[in-house]
């Protein structure tokens, strides 16, 4: 009697082991064995991190091993069991892996396929083809699309965090508990002695210092220090939060009337103004985007205030950007006066703030959460809907989709919801963040979640700024993530025709501009895949946004935000209207009152932290693939990895303003926070 040899591997995070009854059946290409249950007399199955084997008889040989189908049944009471995988060792000695890696939830059947990824037209058998259309079958009705709010890319259907399907939820809940992390870092920042006088305003610039003291961070340290210097407002533009908002400006506009005369003195090259601008050494960050948008109002005792700043910026002769002049509103005149290096000392201060406000909602809200949170969900509620785990894409993927989908109904649920926590300290909290998203939609295309591309679009790909290291480092991060999708697209795809004729990866381009992007016109998102080029370049848009575009514009808040006057959360007084307006007693009352600054505080610290057991990018713990093809594509891309983690350390030794967001260890695989 011919004996299968079965093993199994238990997930080893929290309440991964069961104490259920689990039975196996393997089905081959001729007979299937027997339902049996996997169970050692006086011996506790399945715990936590265990790897157990089990003896399955069988009469007669089963043919080849298509399938494993797994039976959870309940014992004294429902016990979810997380399996990683099964290997079985067949009577000819052969070893077969078959991938699981997920949960069985109550009296479950899991049914799976060996580890080899497989196309479409690879599918030779009845059974294997059934299984596939099964699975997006099954898939489908549990991974629905749901417009949270009108003109916002499509969520998950989902009332709540609890009402997620298991396999896409946290280890544990409690590490991404927003209101749990925000008290907690208010508790470990010794700031939640302040919160009682929550609408009373600091005294003075230096009184920031009670509730940064606890900070031990050498780049919010010199933010602290130098914060009010031009150079230190100007390098946030190309390495900060948000270093995606300056752009090369090729035409002083109409709006914003600035003249040579005005700027003259803070040119260096003997140059005027209109030169300036034709050598390539003028930029301009222009928030139109806040135009209009609705301040907060949900605390009456409280008004708060936004504008929609345009600042034009100027290289000077070391390369540094120095801010040139600064305009509080979009249209000029009278009482929206153009604001100098030259001007008064307090009014030139409060200017700049008054942008870092507005650059920290339109970082937030759009930098952050629509172009790297929304649109990773889109991309992974569509891979989940479209791609079957037998899919080499589905395995591609996999990694660079976990936990978003929980991270972001959380966020809906307790942060951005109404009468969340962003309601707290933000300005743009109580519905204006909502209005944000929609207007940045409007203009939300394909073509700029290309990160060369979007560079372009901007105008910065010149060499003339040699620090900045975003875009530098975004450059070899995208080419590295973009090699190791074509070595992987290359493996599985010997044609563009074999492109064309995969319907399944069809189906899930068509699902994510048609669904997930509700097919508005002007956002040109491909609706089909027609060579493998254009297959790779759009499988290192989703993995570079999930990793390297999320890192670069979250794990920063901390550094630069804590130092609440560098990134206000909202101002309490309106934008000046004349010069003159502004001293410390006017800026003190237009920042963030105490309670408020502690919130804004809590927020950075808690958006800034790594997920416990992080995964950073080529961490690839879960053997989806089985192929040694792939896995050398893995080693290799670890490698390139490995390598520029090393310059990148070694670039930042010694620098007080080291740029390490790109850096590949510490970029997660997912946007997971």
């Amino acid at each position: 009697m011919p004996n299968y040899l079965v093993t199994v591997a238990t997930g080893s995070q929290w309440f991964a082991g069961t104490d259920d009854y689990i039975y196996i059946t393997l089905i081959g290409t001729e007979r299937c064995s027997e339902r049996t249950l996997l169970d050692k007399p006086l011996y506790n199955d399945f715990e936590r991190g265990a790897v157990d084997s089990y003896d399955v008889p069988v009469e007669e040989c089963l043919g080849d091993l298509e399938l494993v189908k797994i039976e959870k049944k309940k014992y004294w009471f429902q016990d979810d069991w997380y399996c990683r995988y099964i290997s079985v060792k067949t009577p000819t000695g052969d070893y077969i892996e078959f991938p699981c890696y997920r949960w069985l939830v109550g009296d479950k059947e899991v049914v799976l396929r060996d580890g080899t990824a497989r196309l479409p037209e690879d599918e030779k058998t009845r059974t294997a083809k059934q299984h596939r259309h099964k699975e997006l079958e099954t898939r489908q009705k549990i991974y629905r699309w749901k417009e949270w709010h009108p003109g916002f890319p499509m969520s998950i259907d989902a009332t709540a965090y609890k009402n997620l399907p298991r396999d896409i939820q946290f280890d544990s809940e409690k590490g991404v508990d927003f209101v749990l992390n925000y008290s907690k870092a208010i508790e470990n920042l010794y700031v939640n002695q302040f919160m009682h006088m929550f609408q009373s305003s600091w005294n003075d610039l230096s009184d920031f210092e009670q509730i940064f003291m606890r900070i031990k961070n050498t780049i919010s340290e010199y933010v602290m220090q130098h914060w009010k210097e031009d150079f230190m407002f100007g390098y946030q533009f190309l390495n900060g939060c948000n270093p995606v908002i300056i752009e090369k400006c090729t035409k002083i506009p109409d709006k914003f009337p600035v003249t040579h005369e005005m700027v003259k003195d803070s040119l260096e090259r003997d140059m005027t103004l209109e030169e300036e601008v034709k050598a390539g050494n003028i930029y301009i960050a222009d928030y139109e985007l806040m135009d209009g948008v609705t301040a907060n109002k949900t605390d009456p005792c409280t008004l708060q205030y936004l504008t929609a700043p345009v600042c034009l910026l100027y290289r000077n002769k070391v390369s540094k950007i120095m801010p040139l002049a600064i305009q509080l509103h979009q249209v000029p005149g009278e009482d929206n006066p153009i604001f100098l290096p030259s001007d008064d000392e307090s009014d030139w201060l409060l200017a700049k703030i008054w942008v870092r406000s507005s650059d920290f909602h339109v970082h937030q809200t759009v930098t952050h959460l629509l172009r790297t949170h929304l649109i990773s969900e889109v991309f992974g509620i569509a891979m989940f809907r479209q791609l079957p785990a037998v899919h080499p894409v589905y395995k591609l993927l996999i990694p660079h989709i976990r936990f978003t989908i929980a991270i972001n109904t959380k966020a809906r649920e307790q942060l951005i919801c109404e009468c969340g926590l962003f309601d707290k300290a933000n300005g743009t909290g109580g519905g204006g963040h909502v209005e944000m998203v929609q207007r940045a939609m409007k203009t939300f295309t394909y073509k700029s979640l290309l990160f060369p591309e979007a560079i372009k679009a901007r105008g910065m790909d010149g060499k003339e700024l040699p620090t900045y290291f975003y875009r530098d480092d975004g450059y070899r991060v995208w080419e590295m993530v973009k090699s190791f999708a074509a070595e992987v697209v290359n493996i599985y795809y010997k044609s563009d025709e074999t492109v064309q004729n995969d319907e399944e990866i069809q189906a899930f381009v068509k699902d994510v501009c048609s669904f997930g992007m509700q097919d508005f016109d002007h956002c040109e998102f491909p609706k089909a895949m027609m060579t493998k080029d254009q297959l790779a370049e759009y499988l290192t848009v989703v993995m570079f946004t999930a990793s390297a575009q999320h890192a670069a514009v979250n794990f920063g808040q901390y550094d630069w935000c804590s130092w609440i006057p560098n990134a206000p959360s909202t101002m309490r007084k309106p934008r000046p209207t004349k010069k003159g307006q502004a001293n410390v007693k006017y800026i003190m009352e237009s920042l963030p009152d105490r309670g408020r600054s502690c919130w804004h505080l809590g927020a950075v610290w808690a958006l800034s932290q790594f997920q416990d057991n992080e995964l950073f990018l080529g961490m690839y713990p879960d053997e989806h693939f089985v192929e040694k093809p792939v896995k050398t594509a893995m080693q290799n891309f670890r490698r390139k990895l490995a390598e520029f983690s090393r310059e990148v350390k070694n670039r930042n030794e010694g620098k007080k303003l080291p740029y390490y967001y790109l850096s590949p260890d510490r970029i997660p695989n997912s946007v997971a926070v």
